[in-house]
């Protein structure tokens, strides 16, 4: 795995999700830091989500995974930390993509929308991918300058 720790965070829709990946990550050796929720009961998931950015960006974790409901909070929420590269993503495809193309350092996923398999299946995407670089680097520095528009 390239990443060696990760960062849960997650609103009430996407606890139980978040606590399943969160023993796979454990049995797979990964460090895991879960700034919550820690329960079923309703949150606001930018909470959450900025919590969990900000670990990324600070480099207390290598990469995070955010979930909400529909995934679409969390991403927009995790993506106005400057640094971040939040990836809201349906499939593993979609999160090898992201890291492959768009050096991901977060995975976003819709709780309501994503199988317990699905989700494994695209962490492991997401945790095995390395970023291929080259022409990809050009418009990831792009991204970047976009956070003092």
């Amino acid at each position: 795995m390239l990443f060696k720790s990760i960062v849960l965070g997650c609103d009430h829709a996407g606890f139980e999700l978040k606590e399943t990946i969160k023993k796979y990550l454990q049995t797979a050796g990964i460090s895991v830091t879960d700034v919550g929720t820690f329960s079923g009961e309703s949150v606001d998931y930018p909470d959450f989500a900025v919590q969990a950015a900000k670990c990324v960006q600070e480099k207390t974790c290598d990469g995070g995974i955010v979930i909400c409901g529909s995934g679409i909070g969390v991403s927009i929420s995790a993506n106005k930390i400057a640094g971040i590269r939040a990836a809201l993503c349906s499939n593993s495809e979609l999160a090898r993509l992201s890291r492959l193309h768009n050096n991901a350092n977060m995975l976003a996923m819709g709780a309501r929308f994503t199988t317990e398999e699905i989700a494994i299946k695209m962490v492991d995407a997401f945790l095995t991918t390395e970023f291929e670089g080259g022409r990809h680097i050009r418009r990831v520095d792009k991204i970047h300058a976009l956070t003092n528009c």
